[in-house]
């Protein structure tokens, strides 16, 4: 199974490093890389990391300015794609169908061929722009799933919150895993793992 998986330029190196070590670990899930060139000084500033460091858990990783990688064709099948960190400039680009990379182009081609397309969306507060360009990206498809931590897992630790959102964002293309903590089963009242 295929996840097309693009780190922009925003906030939030930390959540997208431990998305790759999970995702990496999940036997048959094959993940194809994007880094923009935000994202690269992004995570220069914050973590002090090189693209390559992140790299090694990907199947194969693609230059932004690669319109020939396979995922800018919907003939190319895969199970979708997640953006984290997702810059506001990325979702508007994607939002308004007027991308310039690589990154921008794959996720156009997962809405176009309405597949599951996560944009982890990094900015706080919100102005109106953002606000509109989350409601077009929604309406053309897309599932905006914003950093938010579930409160409910387990050790209560920022490193705890960040990997439940990582198997969130897999629910939301229903790849399977055991990443997170689920909350109380209905019937039961125990929690489900």
């Amino acid at each position: 199974m295929r996840l097309v998986f693009g780190i922009s330029g925003a906030s939030g190196m930390a959540l997208a490093r431990m998305a790759l070590e999970c995702y990496s670990a999940i036997h048959g899930l094959e993940i194809h890389l994007i880094i923009s060139p935000a994202a690269k000084n992004v995570m220069a500033e914050e973590m002090g990391l090189e693209p390559s460091s992140l790299s090694r858990y990907a199947a194969a990783t693609y230059e932004p300015d690669d319109f020939g990688a396979p995922m800018a064709s919907g003939s190319w099948p895969c199970a979708g794609m997640i953006v984290c960190p997702c810059s506001m400039a990325s979702l508007g680009a994607i939002a308004n169908g007027c991308g310039t990379n690589l990154l921008h182009r794959a996720a156009d081609v997962m809405l176009k061929e309405r597949r599951p397309l996560v944009l982890s969306c990094r900015e706080t507060p919100l102005n109106l722009v953002h606000l509109r360009n989350m409601l077009a990206a929604a309406e053309a498809g897309a599932i905006m799933a914003p950093f938010i931590p579930a409160f409910y897992c387990g050790d209560g630790s920022m490193q705890g919150a960040m990997r439940q959102f990582c198997g969130r964002m897999l629910d939301l293309l229903r790849i399977p895993h055991n990443l997170c903590e689920r909350w109380r089963d209905a019937a039961t009242k125990t929690h489900v793992v």
